[in-house]
């Protein structure tokens, strides 16, 4: 037990530093780690949308799923399995993204930004956590979306490994294919997009958090979820590690300016900053984990959390492409109506799939 705290508080504060010293270095405000803000960045780099200043292949994510993977490998905990609702998966996965790019950031983002001293990311968190609560009260009435089983083909395992270092080369590499029209790799010439970290900084980044993440079991949204089930805190000793080693950086560095107001990447809009993280909280329950957790597990070989990760880069091209995700300036009409609608599909799917 003494073993499994220590391990959990060192996670926390090794994602907490980098959370802050990324963006010391060179990472957007308040986002050393943003698993639905670099997805989306990354969806973007490869032409999936074409919003200009949100287009980088983030090293994060790529060391991230690549510590995870490694890290499951070394424990002998790396185990391909497969074959539940995948398409339900995919849709949540869709819908989970959008919510938090309404919202300007993952759940773990939300954490870092209230590190920085963003307020409205605690009105979003307000609104993660009542997800959460909610979705929880499916699972307490037989929500199922059936079991993993075991695949006798390990190939599939090694699919979005392949992927990552596929992403990695294109990033060192950036090959161009048409001298006209660019690409097949984009880079933004603007911020949020053109800023970011050393590579090198922010792949160790991504590959200490990424293996410490996968021995800990890290998830947000499992930490709600096992504290309104069992009152066990495991997890959110972990995000609480989090938020106090980047508060006290972002002071040290000078990067904490607390108040409601010119955030960096925010929108003060009380309403869709909650029901952003709202719908993020529910998906993740129905999913089995928030969006860091999908791509751990992604990493260790779970299919299921495959398809939730490629639903969350679909929803990444689609709020680009149909101007569903927020900006600086608020909401827009189309997001409010997409994250409505995200909250209708996923409390249908919490009440079809139930164990009766």
């Amino acid at each position: 037990m003494k073993n499994k705290n220590a391990l959990i508080i060192l996670t926390g504060a090794t994602i907490g530093l980098f959370g802050a010293l990324l963006v010391k270095l060179g990472n957007p405000g308040n986002m050393g780690y943003c698993i639905a803000c670099f997805i989306r960045d990354i969806s973007g780099a490869v032409g999936l949308h074409r919003a200009a200043n949100v287009q980088y292949i983030r090293p994060e994510i790529i060391g991230l799923g690549l510590g995870a993977f490694v890290a499951s490998l070394t424990a002998k905990e790396f185990r391909v399995r497969e074959g539940s609702a995948p398409l339900i998966r995919f849709v949540l996965g869709a819908f989970m993204m959008i919510g938090a790019l309404v919202f300007l950031g993952c759940p773990l983002r939300g954490i870092l930004r209230l590190a920085g001293g963003d307020l409205n990311a605690l009105v979003g968190l307000l609104g993660f956590v009542a997800g959460v609560a909610f979705g929880t009260q499916f699972l307490k009435w037989g929500f199922n979306l059936g079991r993993a089983y075991p695949s006798k083909f390990q190939a599939g395992g090694y699919v979005l490994p392949l992927i990552l270092i596929g992403l990695l080369l294109l990033l060192l590499f950036k090959p161009v294919f048409n001298v006209q029209a660019g690409g097949p790799v984009f880079f933004s010439t603007a911020p949020p997009g053109s800023l970011h970290a050393p590579v090198l900084i922010s792949l160790a980044a991504g590959l200490m958090g990424g293996a410490l993440a996968q021995r800990t079991r890290l998830c947000l949204s499992g930490g709600f979820r096992d504290f309104f089930l069992v009152k066990d805190v495991y997890l959110l000793k972990g995000y609480g590690l989090i938020f106090l080693v980047a508060l006290i950086l972002n002071i040290i560095f000078g990067q904490f300016k607390p108040g409601f107001l010119n955030q960096p990447i925010a929108h003060t809009n009380f309403l869709w900053n909650f029901l952003g993280l709202f719908l993020v909280g529910l998906c993740a329950v129905l999913l089995g984990g928030c969006p860091l957790r999908q791509l751990i597990l992604a990493g260790e070989g779970d299919g299921d959390a495959g398809m939730a990760v490629l639903g969350m880069v679909a929803g990444a091209a689609l709020a680009h492409n149909f101007m569903l995700a927020s900006s600086p300036a608020g909401p827009t009409l189309y997001g409010q109506v997409a994250v409505i609608l995200g909250l209708i599909v996923a409390v249908v799917v919490g009440l079809v799939y139930r164990e009766v």
